[in-house]
């Protein structure tokens, strides 16, 4: 029988939970320091205990999950923990499109599939030099805003980067990508699309709250100007968002366009979770300056539905559920290997 395996971070919880409701075994792949915080949930069947992360690819791990002929759901760990090589050897079948993930880590051929799905996008800043504006400095793959941090200028830029690079948190310029900075409401939007039926899903939104760029709010502008910080956007949660109607048919346009532009460039395309990270201005125009290409932490809000699940189910259905079902109805219709890499 099938079984559902995933990393123990992220949103590990939410994808067994709804695999579980689906009647998958689960399996979760477990750093020894945090066995004792997953032993609490029953709904997991089995843990693979690991040092690190990066033992998924070795074959004592991988014959283990062959043997149960696991199902890997990929997320945010993946990314961070390791490269697109040691993701793309994985043997074991990884859910929706392992390629693709690459895509996401490189920041040049993020942009790329992003202006190519004719979605709004900020623009690149080449080089510090040509730093005229307010601009935010990112990292490479998925840093979960670790180390990114906005500057006015290349005195500027110059100053924060050296600051993080005795951190330890970069190693030089190669490690950031510039992009001018885009204002507004900040919104994730939540995906999901289906090679099995060819129909996308729109599943939810959220903001996040970062540390300790969302913090600064609650200190007056004169000490702020007296603290010598460079803000961090590291994400520390997530809280929900329901968006005005008017709003929902270019949100289903966006997402249908970068699916159909994801098919061109990286075969078999965008499949399963995704989502489409950006701001509406004022006139309600979505910039995406980013976009992630598997399940978001931002879908644990959602773990008995959100308000547009809703609209498509008439039963509690998270993202990991959804995932689930998606595997349970191709090992029925024998198309697992349409949505597996």
């Amino acid at each position: 029988m099938t079984s559902i395996a995933t990393l123990g971070s992220h949103c590990a919880l939410q994808v067994l939970k709804g695999a579980k409701d689906e009647g998958f075994k689960t399996i979760l792949v477990c750093e020894k320091k945090r066995e004792k915080l997953y032993r609490r949930f029953k709904f997991i069947d089995k843990l693979i205990l690991v040092d690190s992360f990066l033992e998924l690819s070795e074959q004592k791990c991988s014959s283990e999950l062959k043997d149960e002929d696991a199902v890997i759901i990929p997320h945010g760990t993946f990314i961070s923990q390791m490269d697109s090589l040691q993701i793309e050897s994985i043997k074991i079948p990884i859910f929706g499109n392992k390629w693709i993930l690459r895509w996401e880590s490189d920041r040049k051929m993020k942009e790329k599939l992003m202006i190519e799905s004719k979605l709004n996008v900020p623009k690149t800043i080449p080089s510090p030099k040509e730093i005229n504006t307010l601009v935010i400095a990112k990292r490479h793959g998925a840093a979960g805003g670790k180390g990114y941090f906005l500057a006015t200028s290349e005195k500027d830029y110059n100053k924060k980067r050296d600051k993080l690079i005795v951190q330890g948190i970069i190693k030089g310029d190669n490690d950031l990508y510039l992009q001018e900075y885009a204002f507004g409401v900040s919104a994730y939007l939540q995906y999901f699309y289906s090679p099995l039926t060819s129909e996308l899903e729109f599943f939810g939104v959220d903001r996040r709250y970062e540390s300790d760029i969302d913090g600064l709010g609650r200190i007056p502008a004169p000490q702020q100007m007296d603290i010598d910080l460079i803000p961090s956007f590291n994400v520390i949660g997530n809280s929900p968002i329901v968006l005005r109607e008017s709003l929902l048919d270019e949100v289903y346009s966006m997402g249908e366009r970068f699916v159909d532009t994801a098919k061109n460039l990286v075969a078999p395309g965008m499949n399963g979770p995704f989502c489409l990270e950006g701001v509406y201005d004022d006139n309600g125009k979505f910039t995406t300056f980013e976009f992630s290409a598997r399940i978001v932490a931002g879908t644990n809000l959602y773990v008995d539905g959100s308000p547009y699940s809703a609209f498509l189910y008439n039963e509690p259905m998270s993202m990991g559920r959804r995932i689930a079902r998606e595997i349970k109805i191709a090992k029925k219709e024998n198309h697992l290997t349409k949505i597996t890499t």
